[in-house]
């Protein structure tokens, strides 16, 4: 059979057409290190998953901006909500799909895939290799099997171990970037006036504040070539504290993988934590104060199956409430972190083991809710006794507040990172409940910071 030399070349010139879904951060990431300015593809879409805490409650049409979306997208590129997925596909003749967020189980990830072949497409996951920059400076890494690990708790740890050690040390830390995304394409945090400047959401001050808090500078944003560039200026080892179970944007001198034996199991159950697990150089079983022993085996037997080779490290996660002794035999309405409660699929968190410490009265706040807040207990039905301090838009801070004055409680008892009261005017006392982290044996987290002292920073 003869091939048509004309329509050969021409079909095996076309660009591939591609929908990326994700949920405002990796999906970013992807685009900008496989598929901005690359010529073999036509990205149609970004599509928005609203499992993903993305705070997208209204259907205003979005556009990742031209100005960051390099020379063949004049125009931008829509997003979408991933509800609109076939409808794309078929409408626009889609070659590929590709899956581009975190902390989403293998099961709901072949689902998403069902989708995207049963409408015509391919389905692609790419691999760090393709993802991965490379840092002129070493780069330790903090990432987890699961969101509400305790990453963050290392992160921080890592940070002030190297810096008493007299090192320049910067953070960058992936998160969901919901503002004006040309202003937040490269921002760097030092002080609490750098939150209103990017005008950052809930979610955003909970990764920020807690390095404010401690004197500490941190990078985020949207394009983290421009951002790894910016930080390396003014350090001499670079901390990447990653969003979710996401796989580290840098490749690695040392990557921290956290584990949580309070969701024994989970290390190879969900994606891309599992990748994560066989990345890992070190593996932080964190929470043992709280675990139960026949759980963390569950984990030690997995981590030994996926990845025999990498150190373990032993850690409580510390909860300390700021006046603890005002608790006892108080009624109080307990706030925690949002995406740990939400897709994190947590039911419990630091200011709920707090209020149990304490022997407070945990009210049940479920019939005080208002508005969006009614919303997000209906779509996270694992919630119950916790109120998450979700907050993507002024109405939604609005209703958190109303739904926090409205419980009749005697104390707001605070388990997220952000200070609640710089954004809300609450009709009873706030009190702020910490979690840090602590090594409980040898190896500890200094210890192995002290080896990567020697292999890459003494001079």
């Amino acid at each position: 059979m003869m091939i048509n030399k004309v329509n050969f070349f021409l079909v095996f010139k076309m660009k591939k057409k591609v929908i990326i879904i994700g949920a405002l951060g990796y999906d970013f990431h992807v685009f900008n290190t496989v598929f901005r300015d690359n010529e073999e593809y036509d990205v149609i879409a970004f599509t928005i998953a609203g499992e993903q805490n993305v705070g997208t409650t209204d259907e205003a049409e979005r556009k990742f901006p031209a100005v960051l979306a390099g020379k063949l997208y004049p125009n931008g590129i829509p997003m979408v909500s991933e509800d609109l997925l076939e409808e794309y596909i078929k409408k626009y003749e889609v070659d590929e799909v590709v899956f581009a967020y975190s902390d989403v189980s293998h099961e709901e990830v072949m689902h998403k895939a069902s989708r995207a072949l049963a409408a015509g497409a391919n389905y692609r996951l790419i691999s760090g290799r393709f993802t991965q920059l490379k840092a002129n400076k070493p780069v330790v890494a903090i990432c987890a099997v699961r969101t509400g690990c305790g990453k963050s708790q290392v992160s921080r740890a890592t940070y002030r171990y190297l810096k008493s050690k007299g090192y320049k040390v910067v953070a960058i830390r992936e998160p969901m970037p919901y503002g004006d995304l040309v202003q937040q394409n490269v921002m760097r945090f030092e002080k609490y006036e750098d939150l209103d400047k990017y005008d950052c959401t809930i979610e955003e001050r909970e990764e920020y504040e807690p390095y404010i808090r401690q004197g500490l500078v941190i990078y985020s944003g949207v394009d983290y070539e421009k951002i790894i560039r910016e930080a390396e200026k003014e350090a001499d080892v670079i901390i990447f504290d990653g969003g979710n179970n996401e796989i580290s944007f840098y490749i690695t001198d040392l990557l921290f993988i956290v584990t949580d034996p309070l969701r024994p199991g989970h290390e190879v159950k969900y994606h891309p934590g599992e990748v994560n697990a066989k990345y890992a150089d070190i593996f932080v079983i964190n929470k043992m104060n709280s675990a139960k022993t026949e759980d963390v085996k569950i984990v030690e037997k997995n981590l030994n199956e996926l990845n025999p080779k990498a150190i373990k490290i032993y850690t409580n996660s510390v909860v300390k409430a700021e006046d603890p002794l005002k608790l006892k035999g108080k009624k109080v309405v307990v706030v925690e972190d949002g995406p740990t409660l939400t897709h994190g699929g947590m039911s419990i968190g630091a200011a709920y083991v707090a209020a149990k410490n304490a022997e407070a009265k945990i009210v049940d706040p479920r019939k005080f809710l208002v508005g969006s807040m009614k919303d997000v207990f209906e779509d996270f039905p694992q919630i119950t006794h916790i109120v998450p301090a979700m907050g993507y838009t002024d109405q939604q801070i609005e209703d958190l507040e109303k739904t926090l004055n409205n419980v009749k409680a005697d104390i707001i008892l605070n388990g997220s990172p952000i200070d609640l009261t710089k954004l809300i005017n609450a009709n009873k006392p706030i009190i702020k409940v910490s979690y840090d982290i602590e090594s409980i044996r040898s190896p500890t987290i200094e210890e192995v910071l002290d080896d990567f002292i020697n292999n890459y920073l003494t001079k």
